[in-house]
């Protein structure tokens, strides 16, 4: 057990199943309290009977994270119960409809967006203030995905959200870093959860037509296969585990699946190739020999 983690704080949105809820057990392990907010009622009863049951401290509450009044309300629950809050986990996210630029309406679009990065910037506005006043300083992991390094193709509005929460724990990782609070984006391939059936939580205002839509035989064979690949993925315990051996580490970037760092290296290198063409332009000779301008 980790003295850093032991009798503080956590706070895990999106935490009654999947990578939150395995998250949760392996921070309550270290001896941590563990606060749990998720919009299932029923999923968040079952997981906190498991972390009672593995002698964790646990305080639940059912929550949208799109609505930021109910991050207040959840950070004064835990605030009560507890003390103080010293790690926030922004987990809650969707996976969202999976098809062609066409297929996919804005009803669908907006959904991800809340969810996935409104959602993230609601908790982070709501909790970090709280970790800041009592001068301990803490933690925020920010889950994102392998998507967040790279497009997936047919998965537009779940990639760019993705992607904007690995930027904004860059940007936040300079700006916390001051006051004692680690940053980390916990970047997972396919683990095996139920983020594919992501639309058994949807909220109503969200649902539209397209929920009245029939799949396409495109997008049938597309469901097919990601669940295939899930079936088969990381299984969820192991995520826990190599967070907190990753926080331990005071890694910025946290990833699960080592097997894809060859996707990560040849996008880096096109981007390298990028800038080689970029100053061999005569158009940029000006620009080149310029000084960079650091905000870190």
């Amino acid at each position: 057990m980790n003295n850093d983690f032991a009798g503080k704080t956590i706070v895990v949105s999106g935490g009654a199943e999947g990578i939150g809820l395995s998250i949760a057990l392996a921070m309550g392990k270290q001896g941590m309290k563990v606060v749990l907010g998720d919009i299932d009622a029923r999923q968040l009863k079952l997981a906190e009977q498991e972390l009672m049951e593995a002698g964790i401290e646990v305080l639940t509450a059912q929550m949208d994270v799109t609505q930021i009044d109910q991050w207040q309300a959840l950070a004064a629950k835990a605030i009560e119960r507890f003390g103080k809050i010293h790690m926030l986990v922004n987990n809650a996210g969707v996976g969202g409809g999976t098809g062609s630029i066409e297929q996919i309406d804005n009803t669908e679009w907006r959904w991800v967006m809340d969810v996935n990065l409104m959602g993230v910037i609601n908790g982070t506005q709501v909790m970090i203030p709280h970790i800041k006043q009592h001068g301990e300083g803490g933690w925020l992991l920010n889950v994102a995905s392998m998507a967040g390094m790279g497009g997936v193709p047919y998965g537009g509005a779940y990639t760019a959200t993705k992607v904007a929460v690995v930027g904004m724990s860059e940007s936040w990782f300079a700006e916390l870093k001051p006051h004692n609070i680690q940053v980390s984006v916990l970047c997972p391939a396919f683990v095996k959860t139920r983020i594919n059936l992501s639309a058994r939580n949807k909220q109503s205002t969200y649902k539209g037509e397209s929920v009245k839509r029939e799949a396409t035989p495109q997008q049938a064979a597309m469901a097919a296969q990601m669940q295939k690949i899930i079936d088969n993925g990381l299984p969820v315990e192991i995520v826990g585990e190599r967070v907190v051996e990753a926080l331990n580490a005071k890694e910025l970037y946290i990833f699960t699946h080592p097997n894809y760092r060859p996707s990560t290296q040849a996008r880096a290198k096109a981007i390298d190739e990028a800038f080689e063409r970029a100053a061999a332009s005569p158009l940029l000779a000006d620009v080149a020999g310029q000084d960079v301008i650091s905000f870190g």
